[in-house]
């Protein structure tokens, strides 16, 4: 049946970033589709919050994505406690303005070490796991608008995200031979607990100016790519890249006054 075809049910998933914003959503919706659902953060208050919500301490972890050693034993963790792992969301991810002629190599490598490092020693650990599993598996790796643009002042997460999409079609091709999709989910403007400082700023209104769909995304209008994704529907999609922005990365002007 159709409904059988986006199912989550009787997989396991891990999110990474997932206790708050878009992770979070994503994290809750999986849940609802089935999946038995782990998720990874460094804010204690958060963690905590979101276990609360997915209704045990276990669901949650603490993790640093760079530590290769704390990387293995999470997937270790999931793997002995719900006996498999067939999904991986790369979501963790941090960001950090600065002029790249003034930015510092320990900021320039601190965020390529999280967003781009963190997600290949995940995808590395994961792809291990789900290999030795013989059951096939997702890896969806989060992007951003930023992964095709040249934003100023951030070059070292616009970096982070181009590298992803390199990273991103290389696993779907190595992988592929092990019934593992890979594919890369490139976010426009949302509303989220990052964002809410920009509601006030000429930004915000030049984002809806630009979106074809005439408004910034709510984190909901995620869900049902990354449901695709994760679920058998998504078999024979491995390597893409797909923007979930309303249309904001093919807009070449202002649309609305």
């Amino acid at each position: 049946m159709l409904e059988d075809l986006f199912s989550l049910k009787g997989r396991v998933a891990l999110i990474t970033g997932g206790n708050g914003g878009l992770g979070r959503v994503m994290a809750l919706a999986f849940r609802d589709a089935g999946a038995q659902v782990v998720v990874t953060g460094r804010s204690p208050q958060k963690n905590q919050a979101l276990a609360e919500e997915l209704g045990s301490p276990e669901r949650v972890l603490a993790l640093d994505v760079y530590d290769e050693p704390a990387v293995e034993l999470a997937i270790a963790q999931v793997c002995s406690q719900y006996g498999q792992l067939d999904i991986l969301v790369n979501n963790a991810g941090q960001s950090r303005r600065g002029f790249a002629p003034e930015v510092s190599k320990a900021d320039w490598e601190n965020i390529l070490n999280v967003n781009l490092t963190g997600a290949f020693l995940c995808a590395k650990h994961a792809a291990q796991a789900m290999i030795a599993g013989k059951r096939g598996g997702k890896i969806i790796n989060m992007g951003s608008m930023y992964s095709l643009f040249g934003p100023p002042n951030v070059a070292s997460y616009a970096a982070s995200k181009a590298g992803l999409l390199g990273l991103t079609r290389s696993l779907a091709v190595e992988l592929c031979q092990h019934h593992i999709q890979v594919n890369a989910i490139l976010p426009g403007w949302y509303l989220t607990q990052m964002t809410g400082h920009l509601q006030n700023m000429p930004l915000a209104d030049y984002v809806r100016r630009k979106t074809p769909a005439g408004r910034w995304g709510n984190p909901q209008d995620l869900v049902g790519l990354a449901i695709l994704l994760a679920s058998g529907a998504s078999d024979f999609i491995t390597g893409a890249a797909i923007p979930v922005d309303g249309g904001y990365s093919v807009a070449d002007r202002l649309l609305y006054d």
